[in-house]
């Protein structure tokens, strides 16, 4: 509904401006019909005043009259022919004219419609006709010709009237009349008789020739730029070992000679159609200039091809200052980087030493610290990009800052949680370790998760906030210097003494070649149930990473020595009723 609205207005607002610039123009004429009269008027007057002073004897007195009223009808003259050049001035900001193109060239400009003609029908037609005369096989540049008719001059060929000059015309053109009647004539000519000599047969026929003889060379050309690009590519492919080398680093190679090729035949296929691209871009122009019909389009390729190219390289260079200060930006912190891995890897490798700093600590710091600095590096350049203060692109980069913020929650908690693992040095890489229900030895942590690898050897990947939130049993942090204390429980009747529980517990655990003699194990008391006591055998093992073998082991040695030391094994889940038989031992043949 807006949408109709808003066209019927606009329609509504340029009928009003065609009226009103159509109603100017008629008075404008009606005016001008006016002024001619009186001119001619006063023409007349003014020859009658010359001939009366010279023919006949006057008085002073009456030569002066005539000699003042002649100088009034030179000055009235001048002073509404200045009237009606401003007229016309004023009119040159809503007037553009109408331009007469009967084939590829403007001609001249027509600002006013004659007769019931608009400025454009009175152009169109002026076209036609000289296209129409331009087909005329018996043609003659001398056969246009002017005349005179009142207050305009036409221009005719063999009686076909093709254009009128009024006296208006010559106003907008700032000449006399015969002057630009003159020059319409002679434009109509040159461009018929240049039409004529373009489009005729033999001029085709040699434009023709120039195209096809380009298209064989460009071609060939291309031709021969092909077949020096799989010239070069193979000699590449077949001197590789001789002239590529891969980069090494810390005795680790990486972009071989087969991934350099790859870049380089890449570059090479660039290369080729950047070649292609100009070779044609070069005889396009030059094709257009073989047909006179086309010439202009020469013009207009070059022009809206370069137009783009030539911004872009303006934009290049007004940005240089800016890049020369973030390339300067860029070495600085290059610099600092440097400085850091230095310090790093003499913090890692133990030559260089901090207290309170421990080793483990420094690739997260290191990690901490460049993050940082990527992060003021980003702050301090961000002012130099191209676009920065355009409202777009910090509407796009608040909007992707969001999206980072609330996509990467989870991530920075884990994040910080692994920050704080390795700052609490809670465990290391290759500790065995308890963490919630898994169990078994550290084999990576990152800042955003821990593995682990069980028993089984299942690989168990637990992030580091659930770490945070879970309780952390480290197996391996003292078990070389003070031993780790394994355990395992089990039940005897009351009527055993526990001196030789005792003793018989303590023989079956150093019977473990991974106990350790020195502190020696020893034995608890844990509860006087109500047919049993529940003991607890504890030895010292330095190897924490074999301790599920070592409490298997240790559960076997125990049954066995009770069982030679004839002592029967009460479970606690086991309870036996007493007829008077003899106790039951475990034989040894099962």
């Amino acid at each position: 509904m807006l949408k109709n609205i808003f066209i019927v207005l606009f329609s509504f607002f340029f009928f009003c401006f065609s009226k009103g610039q159509d109603s100017l123009q008629k008075s404008l004429e009606k005016r001008l019909v006016e002024f001619s009269n009186q001119r001619k008027e006063d023409s007349i007057k003014r020859i009658e005043l010359e001939n009366k002073f010279a023919g006949i004897q006057i008085t002073s007195k009456e030569k002066e009259s005539l000699l003042k009223e002649l100088k009034f009808l030179k000055s009235r003259d001048s002073i509404v022919t200045k009237r009606y050049k401003d007229k016309i001035d004023s009119l040159r900001l809503i007037n553009k004219g109408v331009p007469v193109v009967p084939f590829h060239d403007t001609l001249f400009i027509v600002y006013r419609g004659v007769g019931g003609f608009t400025m454009k029908e009175r152009a169109r037609s002026i076209e036609e006709k000289i296209i129409e005369l331009a087909k005329s096989y018996d043609f003659n540049k001398d056969s246009i010709k002017v005349s005179s008719d009142e207050n305009q001059y036409l221009i005719y060929s063999d009686e076909d009237i093709i254009a009128s000059v009024g006296l208006q015309d010559a106003l907008w053109e700032n000449t006399s009349l015969d002057k630009l009647s003159d020059k319409y004539a002679n434009v109509i000519a040159d461009s018929i008789e240049k039409h004529r000599s373009d489009v005729s047969l033999p001029t085709l026929a040699k434009g023709t020739l120039y195209a096809i003889l380009l298209i064989s060379v460009v071609s060939f050309l291309i031709f021969l730029i092909n077949k020096g690009t799989y010239w070069l590519k193979l000699k590449l492919f077949r001197n590789k070992r001789n002239i590529l080398s891969p980069f090494t680093k810390k005795k680790f190679k990486f972009f071989n000679e087969n991934k350099q090729i790859e870049y380089l035949w890449f570059l090479v296929g660039i290369i080729r159609w950047l070649i292609i691209l100009i070779l044609i871009y070069l005889a396009i122009p030059i094709l257009f200039n073989f047909f006179p019909s086309t010439q202009g389009y020469s013009a207009v390729f070059l022009e809206n091809l370069l137009t783009p190219l030539k911004k872009i390289a303006r934009a290049v260079i007004d940005y240089l200052p800016n890049l020369l200060t973030i390339t300067i930006i860029i070495i600085i912190f290059r610099l600092i980087f440097k400085f850091l891995d230095f310090i790093s890897e003499e913090l890692d490798s133990g030559r260089l030493t901090i207290n309170g700093f421990y080793k483990e600590w420094t690739k997260p710091t290191y990690q901490i610290f460049k993050v940082l600095l990527l992060i003021f590096i980003m702050i301090v350049i961000f002012p130099y990009l191209p676009g920065a203060k355009s409202p777009i692109f910090q509407g796009v980069s608040v909007f992707v800052g969001i999206l980072v913020t609330f996509g990467s929650a989870g991530a920075l908690g884990n994040i910080m949680s692994g920050l704080m693992l390795t700052y609490t040095r809670a465990f290391s890489n290759g500790d065995y370790v308890k963490i919630g229900d898994v169990t078994g030895e550290i084999i990576e942590r990152n800042l955003l998760v821990t593995r682990i690898r069980t028993i089984k050897n299942e690989i168990v990947s637990v992030p580091n906030s659930t770490v945070m939130n879970s309780h952390t049993t480290n197996y391996s942090t003292d078990s070389s210097n003070k031993g780790l204390i394994i355990y395992t429980e089990f039940a005897l009747g009351y009527n055993i003494p526990i001196e030789k529980v005792h003793e018989v517990a303590k023989k079956a655990a150093l019977k473990i070649p991974e106990i350790k003699k020195d502190p020696a194990p020893f034995v608890f008391q844990l509860r006087l149930d109500d047919f049993y006591i529940t003991y607890q055998i504890n030895a010292f093992i330095t190897n924490a990473h074999n301790q599920e073998v070592i409490y298997s082991n240790l559960r076997k040695a125990l049954v066995l020595e009770l069982n030679e030391a004839g002592i029967e094994v009460l479970s606690p889940h086991f309870m036996a009723y007493r007829d008077g038989t003899e106790p039951q031992f475990i034989k040894k043949d099962i």
